[in-house]
């Protein structure tokens, strides 16, 4: 005789971190999405150098600056460790005295780490195939496997802070910390752990990347104007801006926040994820899977399509992929989402203040959904001057928006047709 399914649990956000080139703290981060403040600026690269501008359509990015990893990791270790699981592992130090929890306190069994990436570590696979031409195999850095691993932020994470529960890393382009979040939810939800971290990291702006993005066509080439760059929605937009990044969250469940006295942000209530099964870069034009994943995510957590007050849109600036998620969403949310016929429902991209950080966009842009909910204030969609006149979404252009946000989504989407939403509500006891 089977055994009963046990009763789901609610699942709660305690602590957020994230390190991105609008800001090196989640409050920093926020403050930027907030405000508005563009972080695309020119390319400042040595690794570019040994090319022309004129070999180069692509000339600006969402680079982090100014910060220090070894100001959170000791120096020895991050030798050892690709950049971007060292962007993971400082927004996991920051999400976990965010929350104020001890791992160590209670049984490191029923912990968890689900950490994300679409690229991982492309700069130790460069370094090593570099030096693999100029010097040899016999001077290969020996720690190059380790360092490119996808699994590396999630493997290093866990054991800094001694997690011995399930841990693992979602490797879907840039739908990969939308499944990581979702994945941890489901292990807490369903009572395989108490806690988790969960998140994603991407540091793939290297020339490798750039480059191969920039001869598909997919980047903007707005050089003269960085800030102007990354327009989602917008007539004129011309491409996403690669950038790099890194956000990770603690999430638990309500009865593991309330024994240890946690402050609760918010509750993450439901996930939905499909695929276009479309083609390998391109999203469906009528966006089915995008509005499919929405639609399950509506169904996990119960709620009505009129619940939603704000979307997080994966919005990157493409002229395709803008095109099938307005699609997506218009089908989904019907006249709440319609300017025309009174919709009340806000979406907006972030990505036209940081760019597209790839497989961490998912846990980038949950900043923006937990703070609209918290400060009931939604960052805007920047350069969006003209919006395509096919959209009938208010997509709070220019500047922030005070608003009464209950319910937060968030889109992902990645090469693949990968689709996953995730839901963010306001924490009722």
């Amino acid at each position: 005789m089977s055994t009963p399914p046990k009763p789901a649990h609610r699942v709660v956000v305690t602590g957020v971190g994230a390190l991105t080139n609008i800001g090196h703290t989640a409050d920093e981060v926020w403050a930027s999405m907030r405000d508005g403040r563009s972080g695309i600026t020119p390319v400042d690269d040595e690794k570019f150098a040994r090319w022309t501008d004129e070999q180069w359509a692509v000339r600006i990015g969402g680079q982090i600056k100014g910060f220090d990893v070894t100001s959170r990791i000791d120096a020895r270790e991050a030798k050892r460790i690709d950049r971007f699981a060292l962007l993971g592992m400082c927004a996991a130090d920051e999400a976990v005295t965010h929350a104020g929890i001890d791992f160590s306190a209670g049984d490191p069994t029923r912990a968890g780490v689900v950490i994300g990436s679409g690229i991982g570590g492309i700069t130790a696979i460069t370094d090593g195939i570099e030096t693999l031409n100029s010097r040899g195999p016999g001077r290969i850095n020996p720690f190059t496997v380790p360092k490119l691993m996808i699994n590396s932020a999630s493997g290093h994470v866990s054991i800094r802070f001694g997690i011995e529960g399930p841990s693992s890393a979602p490797a879907t382009a840039c739908a990969s910390s939308g499944h990581a979040i979702a994945e941890a939810y489901r292990y807490v939800r369903d009572g395989l752990c108490d806690s988790a971290l969960a998140g994603g990291a991407e540091a793939a702006f290297t020339p490798l990347c750039v480059g191969s993005f920039m001869t598909m066509k997919a980047l903007s080439t707005r050089n003269d104007a960085p800030d102007k760059a990354s327009r989602p929605f917008d007539r004129d937009r011309d491409g996403f801006v690669l950038a790099e990044g890194a956000a990770v969250m603690v999430i638990e469940s309500l009865e593991h926040a309330r024994a240890r006295g946690a402050e609760i942000l918010v509750e993450l209530v439901g996930c939905g994820a499909t695929s276009d099964a479309h083609h390998i870069t391109a999203p469906d034009p009528g966006g089915s899977g995008a509005s499919g994943s929405m639609r399950a995510a509506l169904k996990d957590s119960g709620l009505n399509p009129s619940d939603i007050d704000y979307i997080n849109a994966h919005g990157t600036s493409t002229p395709l992929g803008d095109a099938a998620e307005v699609a997506a969403a218009t089908a989904v949310f019907g006249d709440h989402a319609r300017k025309s016929a009174g919709g009340r429902l806000l979406m907006s991209s972030t990505k036209s203040v940081h760019g597209h950080c790839l497989g961490a966009s998912g846990g980038v842009e949950s900043v923006a959904c937990i703070n609209a909910i918290t400060k009931g204030l939604v960052a805007p969609t920047i350069n969006c001057d003209t919006p395509d006149e096919s959209f009938d979404i208010d997509f709070v252009p220019h500047e922030a928006r005070e608003a009464d946000i209950r319910c937060a989504m968030n889109n992902t989407f990645g090469f693949g047709g990968h689709n996953v939403t995730l839901i963010f509500k306001r924490f009722e006891a």
